[in-house]
Order: structure tokens, then sequence, then C-alpha cells
């Protein structure tokens, strides 16, 4: 329940809305008529839609949710839901619509604003308590339907309805346009940071410094007392595997750390939450894998095929890893990291040789790619002096970080006073 602090009424949401399940069947459509398709993809964190989708209305008449222009959308699946998932229906190509029926659609009745309704439906309370009522299997929990219509809520008079929804669009596009700004900066400081680990990898930290040509195609021109290797003349390079799960002789009371490609995601790889047996290590041609060693994602169609992280213990790995285990005589691990980070889009190149479907590096791949190499002193240089720099860009990241998820309380703050009547909107028409 959303009380108020006013003395409008209250009333349970079945009294002032129409569910989508209480719907006549709406006027028919000509089967061929391009109407607006919404999946839940085009549906934003903060009430954006994006309603460019349209569909022949006979592939979407049955089997999927209708809407029109003026309903409010809510998902009810998680973890959409506690994201926010949500919007106001404005816009559709006929003033009807289809989309997943993963969404609750709410049908304003006459006394109640849409847009009022909107904002109802993202206030924090109503959020934190349908969560609570969610049913299903773990990751597949909804929202019910009878959390919906027994939610009370307060019922402002209609024109102090659009008053506060007209005010809630104005402030809330700022905080949102303010996220914006922030999150534009986010962008640039990493941008900043990838370019500054390439220009000491692959330039070094003198600006004068004669250059020659790598004949390394990602590469360009490197420092001219450079050395250019095959990375397995310099490392040796192998993968790993995953036992079967259903052998408890290869996962009870394991004591081996056991990584998988979601390693590559982090900084730096200090610890592991899997470990198999000494019994999984022998029969299923698991490497141990040294501290010092660089893991590389090999497969995958995301983001992570490419990626790669330090190991800071030992520890082996799944099949989706190749482990890169350098002599620390001739090639720094961390120097070997920012390498993989600027040859990223081109591992990812040679990872989809094969018309794009391949989506995997072998390491075969990895041991030939070739690579600067600088003396190691020099190395270990360029590895401090990006462990400085990244470091002062890593703070200026983070406040900016911390700046969003203030302006975002913020954001849900307000929407949760001012559908209360803890401000009083009518100061600022």
């Amino acid at each position: 329940m959303i009380e108020s602090s006013l003395s409008w009424p209250t009333k349970r949401l079945r009294f002032v809305i129409r569910k989508n399940s209480e719907r006549t069947s709406g006027r028919s459509l000509n089967g061929k008529m391009e109407v607006t398709f919404l999946p839940m993809e085009s549906i934003g964190e903060n009430g954006e839609l994006d309603l460019s989708t349209t569909r022949p209305a006979n592939e979407v008449q049955s089997g999927f949710s209708r809407f029109s222009d003026g309903d409010v959308v809510v998902a009810k699946i998680t973890p959409c839901f506690e994201n926010g998932k949500g919007a106001l229906i404005r816009g559709t190509v006929t003033g009807i619509g289809f989309g997943t029926t993963e969404l609750h659609i709410l049908t304003p009745r006459p006394e109640l604003y849409g847009r009022f309704l909107y904002y109802l439906t993202v206030e924090p309370r109503f959020r934190r308590l349908g969560e609570t009522y969610m049913k299903g299997a773990a990751g597949q929990q909804r929202v019910p339907e009878d959390f919906l219509r027994g939610f009370r809520i307060p019922i402002p008079p209609l024109p102090q309805q659009h008053t506060i929804a007209d005010y809630l669009d104005r402030e809330t596009a700022r905080l949102d346009a303010l996220v914006a700004a922030k999150e534009r900066v986010l962008a640039l400081l990493a941008e900043k940071r990838r370019a500054l680990i390439t220009r000491a990898v692959t330039r070094g930290l003198d600006s004068n410094v004669p250059l020659r040509d790598s004949d390394i195609p990602w590469l360009g021109e490197i420092p001219a007392h450079w050395e250019v290797w095959k990375l397995g003349h310099s490392a040796s390079v192998g993968n790993g595997s995953t036992p079967r799960r259903s052998n408890a002789t290869y996962w009870t009371d394991g004591t081996i750390p056991w990584l998988n490609s979601s390693v590559v995601n982090r900084h730096e790889a200090t610890e592991a939450d899997q470990f198999v047996t000494e019994t999984a290590l022998r029969e299923c041609h698991l490497p141990l894998v040294r501290t010092g060693s660089v893991l590389l994602a090999i497969t995958g169609q995301g983001k992570t095929r490419g990626r790669a992280v330090v190991l800071s213990f030992d520890a082996t790995i799944n099949q989706h890893l190749a482990y890169v285990s350098p002599d620390l005589s001739r090639l720094d691990p961390w120097f070997l990291r920012w390498i993989f980070l600027s040859a990223y889009a081109f591992l990812r190149s040679i990872s989809d040789d094969a018309g794009g479907t391949k989506g995997a590096l072998t390491c075969e791949d990895v041991a030939n790619l070739r690579l600067p190499v600088p003396p190691i002193d020099e190395q270990r240089a360029i590895v401090t002096h990006i462990a400085n720099e990244t470091g002062r860009l890593g703070e200026l990241y983070a406040a900016t970080e911390r700046t969003i998820v203030l302006l975002k309380e913020r954001r849900a703050a307000l929407i949760a006073a001012v559908v209360t009547g803890q401000i009083d909107t009518s100061v600022y028409i």
C-alpha cells in the first residue's frame, strides 16, 4: 500500500484499472495491418519505450499481450520487475499494439490519469512489495495479478494527478539527463584508460624514441629497440576442462581452485568460488596453472571472448579459458595482460574467421600471436606507469559511479514523495 500524507482517498487497483485479462477482444484488425510490437528489451528502466518494431496483426493477435495507447505496462518477471521496467504506452502505429506476455497491462479507468498511474507503478514501495509476492521457480518468478489488483494507491483529484505527472515528467527528465551526462563521463574515462594502456604497451614511455614498423597488422610502429616474438616462444599455452558434475569424486570436498571464463571480467584473479579434487586433476586432464599466469577467455559470443586477467594464486581452469604462463625473465604478466587488451579487436576478428560462426580462439591461435617485447626492465616500468595513471582514472570513475547512484536514489525518493503528497506540486505550476 502507498499511503498519502494528505487526505486523499485510497483504493485497491482493481477498482480503478482494467487488467488485460478483463478486456473484451476489442476491435478486429486487418490481418495484414502492421501493428506495434513490444518485446521486453524495448522497454527501459526509466519509462523509455522503443515502439519502432512492427509486425503484421495476424502474427500477433494470439499468443501475445494486447495494449492500447494510454495503457501502463509493468514487467511481471524477475529481474525486469525489480529493475523498474514499465512504461506508459504512447505513440503506437494504430493506437493498438502487442507485446510479450511477461507484461501486466493496466488500463486506467476515468478517475485515474495514465501518467500518474505509471509513476505509482515505479514508486519504490510498490516494487519492493511486489517482489515479496513473486511466485515461481528461482530465476523465473513473476509478480502475480492478484498483487496488482489488491494493491492500495492514493487517488488525488484528477486535476491534481495531472499536475503531479507534469511535475514528475519535468523533474525526472532533469535527473535522467544528469545521469546520462555522468554515464558519458564514464564512457570517456573508460576510453581514456584504454588509450593510455594501448599507448604505453605499443609505444613505450619515451615520446622521442625512434620507431620502426612492427610488421604486426593490429599494431603498427613500435620503438626501434623492441623485439617481436610469437607468444609461444616465451610462454606455455594450454586450456582446461569441466569435470562431470555428476561425479561426486571430482567435486565433493575439493580443495583445488577451479575457474571459469567469468574470471576475466575481474581486475585480477584473486580467489575462486568452486573447487575440484585431486582425483579430478588426475583424471580430467586439468592443468595446475601457476601464479603469475594470464588467463584468456577463448570462447563466447558476448564481450568476454578475448578478455584477459592475471592469476594471483595457483588454480585450474575450464575449457573456455586458455592459460598463458610466461617466462618471467622475458615477459611480465601484467604487461602481457595489457597487450591482450590492446589486441582485443584483433583477437575477436581471428576468432570469427569462419564466417562469424566460429566464435572461439584456439590455443594455437594464442601461441602464434605476435607481440612487441621491450626489455624486461622497461616492461616493468610501463606496468608501474599504467598502474599509477589508471589508479587516478579509477578514482574519478568510482566517484562518478557514486554520483550516478545518488542521482538514481534521488529520482526514486522524489517519485515516492510526490505521489504521496509529501511535496506540494501545486506551487510549481
